[in-house]
Formats: structure tokens, C-alpha cells, sequence
């Protein structure tokens, strides 16, 4: 299955219809798959780990967008 989004644009659709633009980590993902806007190569769910990747500034691995999110500890994340 091709996605229409990346990760990061699926992100910020969820958090654009949530009160102040901030979610859980887990919020965020069963909205992604419930509203099947991204889904990993294998066929599976984006976890909230891989969101938390993608999110959080201190990510040493993989692609950050601190300049899109604001990561609040433990586990929320905002759009700017």
C-alpha cells in the first residue's frame, strides 16, 4: 500500500483537529491508523515510538522536525 502522506504530514493533520494542537504520542497514533493516513512498509501502524522518533529534537536517529513539533516530556507533542 502506497501512502499518500509521510509520517510527519500525518502527524500534523492529527494534531491540526486537536484542541491546541497537542496530543499524546498514542493519540496520534490510533488517529494515523484509524483514519488510514500512514501505514509502515510491512503493512502495520505507525507506533507511538516511531512518532516519538520523528517528534523529539534529542533524536539521534532518523529524521526529526522540530521546526513542525514541540515535544512536551513525557509522551505530548504539539504543532507549532
Amino acid at each position: 500500500m502506497k501512502n499518500l502522506l509521510l509520517l510527519h504530514e500525518a502527524i500534523a493533520v492529527i494534531l491540526l483537529s486537536k484542541e491546541n494542537r497537542e496530543a499524546t504520542l498514542e493519540e496520534i497514533s490510533n488517529e494515523i491508523a484509524k483514519r488510514g493516513l500512514y501505514f509502515q512498509k510491512e503493512g502495520g501502524i505507525a507506533p507511538a515510538g516511531q512518532i516519538r522518533l520523528r517528534t523529539h529534537p534529542n533524536t539521534k536517529s532518523g529524521k526529526t522536525y522540530s521546526h513542525l513539533f514541540r515535544f512536551i516530556e513525557p509522551n505530548k507533542v504539539q504543532l507549532r
